[in-house]
């Protein structure tokens, strides 16, 4: 699901600056599949969204760094989930599956493989980006709200949900309909989020089944 940006076709000056990035080259330095890795761990952290023992369904989740993230957490006791429209290389311990979500027919081959209600949904499904930014803006609240739907159907009650969204024109109303499923919802962006990024993480807990 997630659309990866083509760094042959970016500028040399911005893969320069990435290569330079602490989060891109600490991810190189321990294995983690990519810098995104560190901004879950952050999240979880800073709000307690993945226990041990959890069971945890990753969308969007190649190449597959917070998947990595969440199993650390989860433990042995736990399970993590990842699926992706292009396949995810496999990784020690956690379930994959290649599926499109915007599909007719997908959440329900998804609740299918999962096999019963999850206790975490995240999200990290980005458009690809073409520089419109509402094009872009709009693109990635479609995502976000496939993200949400799918919560919405896997979730166990009270079960806590992390979903990318980027900032714009109905990056409100987008909120308040994740206000109207979770108890505690607050849009926040991590320390390792790139500062030039439109993106923003709405964190939610509780969801009130």
């Amino acid at each position: 699901m997630r659309k990866l940006i083509d760094e042959t076709a970016m500028p040399r000056a911005w893969l320069r600056k990435r290569k330079r990035d602490q989060y891109y080259r600490a991810a190189k330095r321990t294995g983690y599949r990519s810098r995104a890795a560190y901004k879950l761990r952050q999240i979880a952290k800073k709000f307690s969204i993945i226990r041990t023992g959890d069971v945890v369904l990753d969308l969007g989740a190649a190449p597959g760094g917070w998947s990595q993230i969440a199993k650390e957490i989860v433990g042995e006791a736990g399970t993590v989930l990842a699926v992706d429209r292009v396949r995810i290389r496999d990784m020690e311990g956690i379930s994959t599956l290649t599926l499109d979500l915007d599909t007719q027919g997908a959440v329900e081959q998804l609740k299918e493989w999962i096999g019963g209600p999850a206790d975490v949904v995240l999200s990290d499904i980005s458009p690809r980006l073409s520089g419109n930014k509402t094009k872009d803006h709009a693109l990635s609240v479609h995502l976000s709200g496939i993200a949400l739907a799918v919560a919405a159907q896997v979730l166990r009650k009270g079960g806590n949900a992390v979903i990318k969204v980027f900032q714009g024109d109905v990056y409100d109303d987008y909120l308040d309909s994740v206000k109207k499923q979770f108890s505690f919802v607050k849009g926040h962006r991590p320390k390792a989020t790139i500062s030039e990024s439109a993106e923003i993480y709405v964190i939610a807990k509780g969801f009130r089944g």
